[in-house]
């Protein structure tokens, strides 16, 4: 698993980025989360994921919400 924030949302495209702790940004789908909703999610929020490639490059899945 991976760590790190999430930088940017764009609410209305149901995306964003969250920057991980070796400073990659990483894109990641409304549909790679988990027991969490997009519209709940707000920036600077503490996440853990996973990495998969893509045709895009690398994407965040099974992303979840870190406890404060």
């Amino acid at each position: 698993m991976h760590t790190g924030k999430i930088k940017k949302l764009v609410r209305e495209r149901g995306f964003g980025f969250i920057s991980d702790t070796d400073g990659r940004e990483v894109f990641f789908h409304q549909s790679s989360l988990i027991d969490v909703k997009f519209d709940s999610l707000n920036e600077e929020a503490n996440v853990e994921f996973d990495i998969e490639k893509s045709d895009k490059g690398p994407r965040a899945v099974n992303v979840k919400v870190m406890a404060a």
